[in-house]
């Protein structure tokens, strides 16, 4: 429609305003000036504010890790999870394969199941460390989240607390492997491999192993989680992930 239609248009609307109400005058003016009804609702009817950004950003976060750690403390979350699942410590696989041919591959496919328990049983506590972890987000890193890539919530969270989280889950690991009794099936193996002959000795940390995996796994979930709340309006499941998220679009 060109400029001269539209003023004719908006010229006959006006004078019919008094017969038909003020809602014709408001047409009019909104056709004058190019906008609608709609541009003015919903999630971009007004700008963001800082306090938004960051509290829509906690919020993602929040919801991410708690989904992420949901799926990873049930039984089975690591153990039977392609993607989370914990193996054999690769620096050791030339025990895991002596053993087996020495007849224990019933100790070692339990030893490995014991490292996924104890995952399972150390992400039982991570929801409130990631909680507490974004509390600190400022309003500069909150917007530069939203405008960031898919994952850009996780990788500030990832970069920011991943040697914290580390101090925090090392004795979370350390009291998991214990309680699944980790040593019991561990020391036996590795004692009876460093006695074979013409054998590198080993004594992987598995603690720290364990740890690194576990983390790994959740920022994993974590990082799908977000992608989740970018992409799909249904994640979106309070008022201010709407309108943060539905900023985006």
């Amino acid at each position: 429609m060109t400029k001269k239609m539209i003023s004719a248009f908006a010229v006959i609307v006006m004078t019919i305003t008094a017969s038909t109400g003020q809602n014709l005058q408001n047409i009019a003016n909104q056709i004058l000036s190019g906008t609608s009804n709609s541009s003015t609702s919903g999630a971009g009817s007004k700008p963001l504010s800082n306090d938004e950004v960051v509290r829509g950003l906690k919020d993602a976060l929040t919801v991410g890790t708690n989904n992420s750690t949901n799926i990873a403390s049930k039984v089975d979350g690591f153990y039977k999870n392609p993607k989370l699942f914990i193996p054999f410590p690769p620096e050791a696989r030339d025990v895991k394969e002596k053993m087996d041919a020495l007849g224990m591959k019933p100790q070692t496919d339990k030893f490995v199941m014991t490292l996924n328990r104890a995952a399972e049983e150390a992400a039982k506590n991570a929801a409130p460390i990631f909680v507490s972890a974004v509390k600190g987000m400022s309003i500069s890193d909150g917007f530069s989240i939203l405008k960031g890539g898919d994952n850009a919530a996780t990788q500030f969270l990832k970069n920011k607390t991943t040697s914290e989280l580390k101090q925090k889950f090392t004795p979370v690991v350390k009291a998991a492997l214990a309680k699944v009794e980790i040593t019991k099936y561990w020391t036996p193996i590795i004692k009876k491999y460093n006695k074979l002959p013409l054998v590198k000795k080993q004594n992987p940390d598995l603690t720290a192993y364990v740890t690194d995996k576990a983390i790994t796994g959740l920022f994993m979930l974590i990082a799908e989680e977000e992608l989740k709340i970018r992409k799909d309006p249904a994640a979106r499941v309070s008022e201010i992930l709407q309108r943060v998220f539905g900023s985006l679009f």
